[in-house]
């Protein structure tokens, strides 16, 4: 490998790393102004374990998931999915996109799944995330 590219793929990190923090800071950003907005609930221990498990797999799916993370869960729940759809899929949140495309990689490159299937993937992934998270709180 060359230093400049070493240097592009370092910077490209970088960027990415960026981008992920910047929509995480534009969620809790908006997460706040709803909060602000609702009037204090008395809510159940159990309604509130619920929301926090949604929200940490939230974050997992939308961070972890797509940066290739070497957590643990992160890594477990990749394993289930792709046990489910085979070790092809590549998720990705593109520059400026909010929005998470999947490829799958085939013998002529990367090929974006149709939306069907995307829906199916992320349903799957969204379920797993949730059972995994659940599990391991405590």
């Amino acid at each position: 490998m060359t230093a400049n590219s070493y240097q592009l793929k370092t910077m490209l990190r970088t960027y990415g790393r960026q981008l992920t923090s910047a929509r995480r800071l534009e969620r809790f950003k908006q997460s706040l102004a709803a909060t602000a907005a609702e009037d204090d609930v008395q809510i159940s221990r159990l309604a509130k374990r619920r929301m926090l498990v949604e929200q940490v797999s939230r974050e997992i799916i939308e961070n972890l998931m797509a940066a290739g993370s070497d957590n643990t869960v992160v890594q477990e729940i990749r394993t289930a999915l792709e046990a489910e759809f085979g070790n092809s899929i590549e998720l990705t949140y593109p520059p400026g996109e909010a929005d998470m495309r999947i490829y799958k990689l085939t013998d002529d490159g990367p090929e974006e799944v149709s939306i069907e299937e995307r829906n199916l993937i992320i349903k799957r992934l969204w379920d797993i995330t949730l059972e995994k998270v659940d599990d391991t709180m405590l």
